[in-house]
């Protein structure tokens, strides 16, 4: 990130693309559905909807959104993460870049969706939370969507303690002119309530 190295890159060193990807191979292999993050955001698309995956990692859910029919952009910092997505989907677009500068990578906006899934937001350069989200919401079309799920303990977060409160998010998407919409406290659309470790939110910005 600008200035810094955000979270995620001072964790893996910005070189766990491969070893990302087999995790969720043995997942898929062993029974487990690797793609309710899909499943959830399709079911708020229309047909051949237009989703910017940022921080989109190795493309799992980028690539089964396009499966799905949906038209799929995805960005993120760590190169070794495109590196597979690049490999597993080399047709669609893939970017390498911050997600502070979104609007440095010329990309089109008017998306019908932006998805933040993986704890992209709580894994961002410290003080970038902010701008970045505020890029995210500028990516959007009228009545388009910033979907994220992010953890909000030590048990859902690859860190001793959450650096981000929905509080703070919550701020950050106001200022952004977002307004939200929905709340769960997983891909599957269990309930949110106070206390839980985990939240998936529906931003909205507003239609024209």
């Amino acid at each position: 990130m600008t200035g810094q190295s955000d979270r995620w890159t001072e964790l893996t060193g910005g070189q766990a693309g491969e070893e990302y990807a087999q995790r969720f191979a043995r997942l898929a292999e062993s029974g487990h559905d690797i793609h309710g993050e899909a499943a959830f955001c399709d079911a708020l698309l229309k047909p051949a909807a237009r989703v910017l995956d940022a921080g989109c990692g190795t493309g799992r859910i980028a690539i089964r959104l396009a499966e799905m029919g949906h038209h799929c952009t995805g960005v993120d910092v760590d190169s070794s993460m495109l590196a597979v997505a690049r490999r597993e989907a080399p047709t669609l677009e893939w970017l390498l870049g911050d997600l502070t500068r979104l609007d440095a990578l010329g990309l089109s906006t008017g998306f019908d969706m932006v998805l933040a899934a993986g704890n992209v937001v709580p894994l961002l350069a410290p003080g970038t939370e902010a701008a970045v989200v505020r890029q995210l919401a500028a990516a959007l079309g009228p009545g388009g969507l910033l979907v994220t799920g992010m953890g909000l303990d030590a048990a859902h977060l690859p860190l001793p303690e959450p650096p981000v409160t929905l509080t703070d998010f919550d701020h950050w998407c106001t200022q952004a002119g977002l307004t939200l919409r929905q709340r769960y406290a997983t891909w599957n659309g269990d309930p949110y309530h106070e206390g839980c470790g985990y939240a998936v939110s529906v931003h909205s910005r507003p239609a024209m």
